[in-house]
This record gives structure tokens, C-alpha cells and sequence, in this order.
């Protein structure tokens, strides 16, 4: 699996090796808040054992 990668990609996401999105913490601060899906580059602190 093959993707172009372009400025506003590298900057706010990234394609696992399994194809996945993955969001930077850069673009979790840009949108300003946690939306508590356990992202892997939360900013926020989000920890599901204790924060649900």
C-alpha cells in the first residue's frame, strides 16, 4: 500500500504500516480538545482506566 505524502499529511497525520491514519499531536492541539478514542499521540492526558 502505497500513499502520497504532501504537507498538510506530514503535519497532521501519518499512514501505519498496516495502512491506518495516525493523527500527530500537532493536529489533536490544533482541534482543541481530547475526544477520549485513546488516540497514540494525545496531548491531553487521556487515559481510558481512569478518565471514562
Amino acid at each position: 500500500m502505497q500513499f502520497k505524502n504532501n504537507n498538510l499529511e506530514s503535519e497532521n497525520f501519518y499512514y501505519s504500516k498496516d495502512g491506518y491514519k495516525v493523527f500527530t499531536e500537532k493536529f489533536h492541539l490544533e482541534r482543541g480538545y481530547c475526544c477520549k478514542n485513546n488516540c497514540k499521540h494525545c496531548p491531553y492526558g487521556f487515559n481510558p482506566a481512569k478518565d471514562l
